[in-house]
């Protein structure tokens, strides 16, 4: 492994745990503050730690004022669009983690990833095997992990779950939008607008006092400087020098790291049904990612 893979691997294990370790400091920011106002928050400050990451990427660049084109209204949409949906996804999983632990919400959010290819079908694209295996495991380790004894389902959890469902439209979104568009300057858009959009609903349900915001600041700016800005930022520069299928699956150690985390910072233990239930998920994870990991291999061996 070359230098260049070697340092963006490194990056892509250090985004996973600051986003695996963000869902305790959204845990404690909840006793302070209200979701939708740790939501607005951290939007606000990961859109403004992005400021000065564009500024110096526009460096020595042309930046003359010219008219508006096409790319721009595409970057300009694209923002709205994904700060649409980031702020639907965020709001949903910030109450549920109030009510689940750290760790369950951590791998039941990281389905996105199981969710994204099923959500494919309506674009009508095929679905390998591999993945339909990856629903199955999916399906049972979600009835270990949420189901209780008497049949019914957490409302955290289920609000957790429909968090990773509005984050695989996120994904989606930015799947189109990537191609087209500055994918830096397009996720500061959409923080501001995840921002914007919190505001109302943290004026209208929660009226929060600047102290109570001030009181939080330790797991706000986590969330809000390393969770949004750094990791983002991480991440961009990591997947330019190394493949797709590597860095979906060193990610997806951000629900690992969850649950580690929950249980060392806020001493959240899992029953062990619970733990065969993430490492079910976790399988399905990994089932979901082996098409185009073989699709890799396949290739790097045709290249040589």
């Amino acid at each position: 492994m070359d230098a260049k893979k070697l340092r963006g691997n490194i990056m892509l294990i250090l985004t996973a745990l600051i986003w695996g370790s963000a869902f305790v400091a959204q845990s404690i920011g909840m006793d302070y503050v209200g979701p939708f106002t740790f939501t607005a928050v951290r939007n606000i400050i990961g859109g403004s730690v992005l400021l000065p990451c564009i500024a110096l990427i526009n460096r020595g660049k042309n930046t003359a004022a010219q008219p508006a084109r096409p790319r721009d209204r595409k970057l300009i949409a694209g923002g709205i669009s994904c700060g649409i949906a980031l702020f639907i996804a965020s709001s949903l999983q910030q109450i549920g983690i109030s009510m689940t632990s750290v760790g369950k919400a951590g791998f039941i959010t990281a389905l996105y990833i199981v969710i994204v290819p099923l959500l494919g079908l309506f674009l009508r694209k095929k679905i390998s095997p591999a993945v339909w295996a990856g629903v199955v495991f999916a399906t049972i380790g979600m009835y270990l992990l949420c189901i209780t004894e008497s049949f019914s389902i957490g409302t955290g959890d289920l609000l957790v779950f429909l968090c990773a469902l509005f984050f695989s439209i996120h994904i989606l979104i930015i799947d189109h939008y990537s191609p087209l568009v500055d994918c830096v300057k397009m996720s500061c858009i959409q923080f501001f607008v995840c921002g914007a959009i919190s505001l109302v609903p943290m004026l209208v349900f929660e009226r929060p006092q600047l102290s109570a915001i001030l009181s939080a600041w330790a797991p706000l700016l986590y969330a809000g400087v390393l969770s949004n800005g750094v990791a983002y930022t991480f991440q961009v520069l990591a997947q330019k020098d190394t493949s797709p299928v590597v860095a979906s699956l060193i990610l997806s150690l951000e629900s690992v790291f969850s649950a580690l985390a929950g249980w060392v910072i806020l001493d959240q233990s899992l029953t062990p049904r619970e733990l065969a239930g993430c490492a079910l998920v976790f399988c399905a994870i990994i089932l979901a990612q082996l098409p185009d990991m073989l699709a890799s291999v396949r290739q790097k061996s045709c290249v040589s």
